[in-house]
């Protein structure tokens, strides 16, 4: 699944590609891929005719205003979502789920192989999150002021679950996933099968410090080259190449030579080295 900074990715190519789209025509070719009250024909009627204007990103999800006044595009890409910008007319794949138009029959293409990606349209005046309801169970923006290690020792108190599960919890912090979760770890030198509870106030600020730096830097490299990720021109991202642990177990640690271990943590693949996370 893409992760916050192969959203944020595709939420700048977005931004940049899409600068004074007028939306001509929508087809909706996978219904469920709409998930908003009204269905896709109430999605279809919003969208046309309107202006995309500022796009903006909360945790994983991705929202753009519609002009002049006609409320709020909401996208999802779920595990296997992303868009294709097509300048010239062209036939769609079997994953193509939604295609958008402006009036010089540019193509915006949503394709989901998997088909979780959802989007939703909110009228204007209405809070996004009571038709986005999974915006309300968002944690803070690593980025931002309130991410802080009292938050997290706060948050964490008396927690029994291991801190590469924690970190994977969207109410705690919005955006990490698996690959994120691993570097940071291991940047922060900090063994993933820790209680996270347990962990000091000091190492709380160490693994939030090392969490903002890997995001940022994975967000300067336009997302990672794992799984299914394409920006909006088909573009892998490059940070795989720089990736310290996540999949390569069995590989030396690139710090201390110690083969890299690969466990299961909460049913999800853990990357870490046994030397440098003690």
């Amino acid at each position: 699944m893409p992760e916050l900074p192969e959203v944020e990715t595709v939420r700048r190519g977005l931004a940049d590609r899409l600068q004074s789209f007028v939306i001509a025509d929508v087809e909706v070719c996978r219904s469920r891929a709409i998930a908003s009250p009204g269905g896709e024909a109430e999605f279809r009627d919003a969208l046309r005719g309107a202006e995309v204007g500022t796009w903006s990103r909360r945790g994983k999800y991705l929202m753009a205003e519609l002009l002049p006044g006609r409320g709020t595009w909401g996208v999802h890409l779920r595990m296997t979502g992303q868009f294709q910008w097509h300048p010239q007319p062209s036939e769609p794949c079997t994953h193509t789920r939604v295609r958008i138009w402006n009036e010089q029959d540019e193509e915006l293409r949503f394709v989901d192989m998997r088909s979780f990606g959802e989007m939703w349209w909110i009228p204007e005046g209405q809070e996004l999150d009571t038709v986005m309801t999974g915006l309300k169970q968002l944690g803070p923006e690593p980025f931002t002021e309130s991410f802080t290690a009292p938050y997290l020792k706060r948050r964490l108190k008396g927690s029994t679950r291991s801190i590469k599960s924690a970190l994977l919890d969207q109410s705690l912090v919005a955006g990490v996933g698996n690959i994120y979760a691993d570097e940071s770890l291991f940047a922060a030198g900090i063994r993933p099968h820790t209680p996270a509870g347990q962990l000091s106030l000091k190492q709380l600020e160490k693994l939030r410090t090392c969490l903002v730096e890997v995001l940022q830097a994975s967000i300067g490299a336009g997302g990672t080259t794992f799984s299914d990720f394409r920006d909006l021109e088909g573009v892998n991202g490059n940070y795989g190449g720089q990736a310290w642990v996540y999949r390569r177990n069995g590989k030396p640690c690139r710090i201390c030579g110690t083969i890299l271990l690969r466990d299961k943590l909460s049913g999800r693949s853990t990357h870490w080295c046994p030397n440098c996370q003690s």
